[in-house]
């Protein structure tokens, strides 16, 4: 017996729409590090912490940015206890700072209003440079900016000055800027 169901012919990927369009490759790794991550411990949402740990562990200059190694640990360390109960308050909730109202916009399902707001600040930043595509660097002062989101909370309790490392990642784009 014979399938009758017709054969749909292959599609193009649809356009990236959210808070993960205009994306470098690098960086929508970083998503899909942060998504993978949020599904493993059991949120409903990417968060800003959940971008901050994946940042950190997939770009160099965003590592380079925090001037050090005991810095890197400290913060690093408190992420890996998020994922083993440090972040269990956190879970069912909406991480939401206020930067921004809290609209439901379904491109942004499974995001939370400060990613989305820390997301959004990346390409803005890189726009201001003239770059189409945001950078982990770019993304890294995005989420250090936010003084009320959970990678700010986390960094705070590593002992890393939100303001300084959203300095020195400004700093850090300005200079790969000027040797291109």
């Amino acid at each position: 017996m014979q399938n009758r169901t017709p054969r749909i012919p292959d599609q193009p990927a649809p356009n990236p729409v959210g808070p993960d369009a205009g994306l470098t490759v690098e960086l929508a790794s970083v998503v899909t590090g942060a998504r993978r991550r949020a599904l493993r411990d059991g949120d409903r949402q990417i968060d800003t912490a959940h971008l901050l740990h994946s940042l950190i562990e997939s770009d160099p200059e965003v590592r380079e940015a925090f001037d050090g190694g005991p810095r890197l640990a400290k913060v690093l360390g408190y992420l890996v206890q998020r994922s083993i109960g440090y972040g269990l308050r956190w879970q069912g909730s909406v991480e939401d700072s206020g930067a921004v109202p809290v609209v439901r916009d379904p491109a942004a399902e499974g995001w939370s209003p400060s990613a989305v707001t820390a997301m959004e600040d990346a390409l803005r930043r890189a726009g201001l440079r003239g770059e189409p595509h945001a950078r982990g660097l770019d993304l890294l002062a995005a989420l250090a900016a936010d003084g009320e989101c959970r990678a700010v909370e986390v960094l705070s309790r590593a002992g890393v000055d939100a303001r300084w490392l959203a300095g020195r990642a400004v700093e850090r784009m300005a200079e790969a800027s000027r040797w291109g």
